[in-house]
This record gives structure tokens, sequence and C-alpha cells, in this order.
């Protein structure tokens, strides 16, 4: 039986995994929405929102001054997101834009919506997507705009 054990191995080594959640999770805060298979995306879940909610807090006690003396920012929650997402852009993005957005919601950052059977494989395919963000918020979709 598999009681209490949690999260999933998706047939991959450890380190195969943790390299396959880190840029799934990377793909989905600088594009919002990205589509994958269903095991990826239940995977992928608790991973982002975790993360999230460490950038949340560290906004919280950066609002709130609740940092020791002269520091503006929240470091150590800043590096320990930095050491599971290693792009500094997406890192900035995650602690800017995403978790002041979400500073009243509770949880449940991510939605997860499936899509049907990939048409190769038949592996049930999934979006998972940030939820206070619609499609048209993509950020490479505003800069490559900003640039013409």
């Amino acid at each position: 039986m598999r009681h209490l054990k949690k999260g999933w191995k998706l047939k991959r080594t450890a380190s195969h995994r943790k390299a396959l959640l880190r840029n799934l999770a990377m793909s989905l805060l600088e594009h919002k929405k990205i589509v994958t298979t269903v095991a990826k995306a239940k995977a992928l879940r608790p991973f982002v929102e975790k993360i999230i909610t460490r950038a949340k807090r560290a906004v919280i006690r950066e609002k709130n001054g609740q940092l020791p003396e002269g520091m503006k920012y929240d470091i150590h929650s800043r590096r320990l997101v930095a050491s599971l997402i290693p792009n500094k852009a997406i890192v900035q993005e995650l602690f800017d834009t995403i978790a002041p957005t979400v500073l009243d919601r509770p949880g449940g950052y991510t939605r997860i919506v499936k899509l049907g059977f990939r048409r190769g494989d038949a592996a049930e395919l999934a979006a998972i997507e940030l939820v206070d963000w619609g499609a048209p918020q993509d950020g490479n979709v505003s800069l490559k705009q900003s640039k013409k």
C-alpha cells in the first residue's frame, strides 16, 4: 500500500526529477501557462505553490517592515527561491509582480485544466496556469512588442 508516500516519481531518478520540476517551474513562472502531461502537472503544482508562498511571505515581511535593521529585502527567502529557480530574471519577476498580485489569495495559485490526449503517444495532456493571469500577459510577448 502507498499510504503517506507523497510526491510523484515520474519514472525518473531523483536528480532527473529535480531538474524536470525546476525547468517546468521556470517555464510556468515565465509564461504563466504551460501544457504538459497530467502527471507532471500534478507533480509541479505543490512545488510551484511552495515557491510562490515563500515569495509572498517575503513580500509581506518587506512591506510590514519586519526585517532586521537596515535590510530592505528579505534576502534569505530570495536566496532560498533562487536555489530552486536558477534564472535571476524569473526570480526577480516572481518577487516583483507575481507575489504582490497573490497577496490576498490564501493558496491555490495554480489551476490544472485537462486538455485531452496527445496524438503521438496518447498521453493525457493538461494545461497548468497561474490563476490570476490571463493568456495575453505573457512576459516574452510584451518584451517583443516593446522592441518594435
